[in-house]
C-alpha cells in the first residue's frame, strides 16, 4: 500500500489511493501520473510560491524538498482525458448499436461525456476525497464542487490512458460510465425527451399544444455557498397581469439544473394528465403539483 505523498505544510491531506485504484480497476505502474491527475492548480501554485519563499530565505535543503513536492497540475491531463474518453465512448456506442445513425450516436455520446455525467461518476468512485488542493481551497469546499469533480475525472482518464492504454480506459468506461446511463439516454432518445434537455422538450411540447411558453422562477435556495440547493418552479406563461398555471417544481445544485429538473417533472405530469391545459389566473393553486423538499 502506498500513499499520495503531499503532507508538505500543516493540514495537508494524505490519501491512500489503493481504494481509488480499486475503483478505477487499475494499479498504476507510474503512480506519479495519478498524483498529477489529482493535483488542482491551486496546490501547484501554492507549492511554487512556497518554493520561492524558501529560496529567498536561503534554506537550500528545504527548497529542494519543496521542489520535489511541487509538480504540474492536472489541466494538461484533463485535456488528454477528455479526448480519450470521447473516443472510447464513441467506439463503445458504435459497436453496441449498429442500428443508430450519426445523429443518435452523437447525442448519446454527448450525454455520457457531459460535465454532469463526469461529476456523477466522480462522486460514485469517491474521487473528491483524493484530490490535492491548496489549504485555502480545502477550506472553501472546492473538493465537492461538480466542475472540479468533472475536470478531475477527465484528468484521471488521461492518466489511466498513459499508464494502461486504451484497454484500461475501456474497462473503466464499461463499468462506470456506460451501463444504466447509456440505456437511460437511449430510452430518452426513443421517447423524444431530448437526451436530458427537458427544458427544450417541454418548450416543444407546449408549442405543439398551442399553450403559453414555460417560465421559470427560483422559489427558494438553501445550503452554504459551496453546496447550494435551488428550488425552481415552472409555470405556463400567463397573459398580462396573470401568473399562469403552475406545472412543477424541481431541485438542483445550480439554477440551470433545478430548471431542468422542474421541466422533467412537468413533462411527467403532462404525460399523466394528457394535455398542457390553459393558463390560469393569479388564483392558481401553487400546491396543485408535487413539490420536492429542499431539505
Amino acid at each position: 500500500m502506498y500513499e499520495v505523498g503531499w503532507n508538505v505544510g500543516e493540514g495537508r491531506m494524505k490519501s491512500d489511493v489503493n481504494e481509488l485504484e480499486a475503483a478505477l480497476g487499475h494499479a498504476f505502474s507510474r503512480p506519479e501520473l495519478l498524483e498529477c491527475a489529482l493535483t488542482h492548480r491551486s496546490l501547484a501554485h501554492e507549492l511554487a510560491q512556497a518554493d520561492l519563499s524558501i529560496q529567498a530565505a536561503g534554506d537550500a535543503e528545504a527548497a529542494g524538498n519543496m521542489r520535489a513536492a511541487a509538480q504540474e497540475d492536472n489541466e494538461r491531463l484533463e485535456y488528454l482525458g477528455d479526448a480519450v474518453l470521447g473516443l472510447v465512448v464513441a467506439e463503445a456506442l458504435y459497436a453496441a448499436h449498429p442500428e443508430w445513425r450519426e445523429g443518435e450516436l452523437t447525442r448519446i455520446r454527448s450525454g455520457l461525456v457531459s460535465r454532469e455525467r463526469m461529476a456523477e461518476v466522480a462522486e460514485t468512485i469517491g474521487l473528491g476525497k483524493h484530490l490535492r488542493l491548496s489549504r485555502g481551497e480545502e477550506r472553501s469546499g472546492l473538493r465537492n464542487k461538480s466542475t472540479v469533480l468533472s475536470n478531475s475525472m477527465e484528468a484521471v482518464m488521461g492518466a489511466l490512458y498513459l499508464d494502461g492504454g486504451l484497454e484500461a480506459v475501456r474497462a473503466f468506461v464499461r463499468s462506470q460510465v456506460m451501463g444504466e446511463a447509456a440505456e437511460r439516454l437511449a430510452l430518452e432518445l426513443r421517447s423524444g425527451a431530448a437526451l436530458g434537455n427537458y427544458k427544450s422538450a417541454l418548450q416543444e411540447r407546449m408549442q405543439a399544444a398551442g399553450a403559453g411558453a414555460p417560465v421559470y422562477r427560483v422559489k427558494s435556495e438553501s445550503g452554504p455557498d459551496h453546496h447550494k440547493r435551488f428550488l425552481v418552479e415552472v409555470r405556463v406563461k400567463g397573459g398580462a397581469g396573470e401568473r399562469g398555471k403552475p406545472l412543477a417544481s424541481g431541485m438542483g445544485r445550480t439554477k440551470k439544473l433545478a430548471e431542468q429538473d422542474a421541466a422533467r417533472r412537468a413533462l411527467e405530469s403532462l404525460d399523466g394528465a394528457g394535455s398542457v391545459g390553459a393558463p390560469s389566473d393569479d388564483n392558481a393553486d401553487d400546491n396543485a403539483f408535487e413539490e420536492p423538499s429542499i431539505s
